[in-house]
């Protein structure tokens, strides 16, 4: 079946120089192998008209009053519990996350709406700050046209906690889903749509990564936020660099998951599984790296891999399952020599499970006395293995967590709090879970530092990253 990219009166003529003219992309399930449809990617002429509705959108859309965008916002809430089902089947087909999980993730991305409805109004209210003058404010008005460039692994959460605040503060959004995404990538827009959002407050574009990168070029839209490798943060970073353009990058990770040895450990390992295989491990705040204390090294890994062995690898519509196929052979691939490197350097592989004959599955497996050059902990591992490293002391553990180029979350296990919260407050990174496994919460701000990006989303500090946080003084 195929289909021109976007939803209706999104095509025009193009002409013989129109870019992009004829290109192609598919939308496979990775469970079964099969290609679901084809897309044809928009061509320039049709991505610069897009674009054009988008700065027309603006212009009407940043005088709403903020209570009005954000009953809108209320309704896109109602419309995704109403159609939840249709919503998580669609992922679940297109890039292989169990059914369960799809289904709790469209709720989460109905919540975080509820949670922007709420509270939008009162995060934009202008800021009083007493000085000499007679009058000083801070308003917060909305940047412009923001283009988002999102990932697959949670194609819609990733894409709403960006874009929610973002039209809630009166910007409008142009999406860039992956590639291997796409019909996902519509029907973000038509949920957009079907909530009542005018045309063009929020637009899908079927575009390749050169297309996106000129509308940074060619001053196209005024900010962009990234969630990706640390190469495509690199490029894009340098691309909106040059042109001065707000940026926000949400990158890899490789979560340190700190075992000391007061914790619970039978629930700590039966937590780390988990933490580990969150989307069959293709998350960035995964737990990636297993810092144990040596005391209580074996019991972690006891519980740890008997977790693991009750978790069902399967048929990723089986409202059962809890681990599904990689969601692209690439990613399969790239597991593969990570373990290889790891097995020829000496490390001891424990693997669990068999998926089905078909399929991308990819055995969840623990690493045993992994070596520093290892690809296991020296690469971000998007998928289910799990490096378990053994340290002595407090400073070991803190040592070994921070070895590493990113800095996006971390989880800290101890009985006692105050020496986990010492422990918490060394270790390089966004986001710290004590006795949990990280996760993401509308209420509370969400980024890295090193490699793992820059800036923040959700809160009231992902609202404020694309806005202008404007002075006025009034003297007399």
């Amino acid at each position: 079946m195929k289909r021109t990219a976007g939803v209706k009166n999104r095509t025009a003529k193009t002409s013989r120089t129109d870019r992009g003219k004829n290109q192609k992309i598919r939308s496979i399930n990775p469970y079964t192998g099969k290609i679901m449809e084809e897309f044809s990617l928009l061509t320039e002429r049709q991505t610069n008209g897009a674009v054009e509705k988008a700065r027309r959108a603006f212009t009407a859309w940043r005088t709403v009053p903020v209570a009005e965008r954000a009953a809108a916002v209320k309704r896109l809430a109602d419309h995704l519990r109403t159609e939840k089902r249709h919503y998580a089947e669609l992922m679940t087909r297109e890039m292989g996350k169990p059914i369960k999980d799809a289904l709790a993730e469209v709720d989460k991305c109905a919540w975080l709406s509820e949670y922007y409805a709420l509270n939008a109004e009162r995060f934009l209210q202008p800021e009083h700050i007493k000085t000499e003058a007679k009058k000083s404010y801070v308003l917060f008005q909305p940047l412009g046209v923001v283009l988002a460039i999102m990932p697959w692994n949670f194609p819609f959460w990733q894409a709403f906690r960006f874009g929610v605040p973002a039209v809630a503060a009166g910007n409008t959004v142009l999406l860039k889903h992956a590639s291997n995404v796409p019909a996902t990538a519509i029907a973000l827009e038509t949920a957009f749509r079907a909530a009542g959002f005018p045309e063009g407050v929020f637009t899908t574009l079927l575009i390749d990564v050169k297309q996106a990168l000129r509308l940074i070029d060619e001053d196209l839209v005024d900010a962009v936020s990234l969630t990706g490798s640390n190469r495509a943060g690199e490029e894009v970073g340098a691309h909106a660099g040059r042109k001065i353009k707000k940026l926000v990058l949400e990158l890899g990770g490789s979560d340190p998951f700190v075992v000391l040895d007061d914790a619970d450990v039978e629930l700590a390992g039966r937590t780390a599984a988990k933490a580990r295989m969150i989307n069959a491990g293709q998350s960035c705040i995964a737990a990636k790296r297993f810092i144990v204390m040596e005391s209580v090294a074996e019991e972690f890994t006891k519980h740890f891999l008997a977790q693991l062995r009750e978790l069902k690898i399967g048929d990723p519509m089986d409202e059962t399952t809890d681990i599904g196929p990689m969601a692209r052979k690439d990613i399969f691939d790239g597991l593969n020599k990570q373990l290889s490197d790891a097995r020829a350097k000496g490390a001891e592989i424990v693997q669990v499970g068999q998926g089905p004959g078909k399929g991308l599955f990819f055995a969840p497996c623990a690493v045993l006395r992994p070596l520093p050059n290892m690809k296991v902990l020296t690469e971000e591992v998007f998928g289910p293995i799990a490096p378990i490293i053994v340290v002595k002391t407090d400073d070991e553990a803190v040592d070994a967590a921070n070895d590493t180029e990113y800095g996006l979350g971390a989880a800290v296990w101890s009985r006692n709090i105050e020496r986990a919260e010492g422990v918490a407050a060394r270790i390089e990174a966004g986001a710290i879970a004590i006795n949990d496994m990280v996760k993401s919460d509308p209420r509370l701000p969400f980024g890295g530092v090193k490699k793992s990006g820059v800036g923040r989303e959700l809160s009231h500090y992902g609202l404020k990253e694309f806005v202008n946080i404007k002075t006025v003084v009034v003297k007399e």
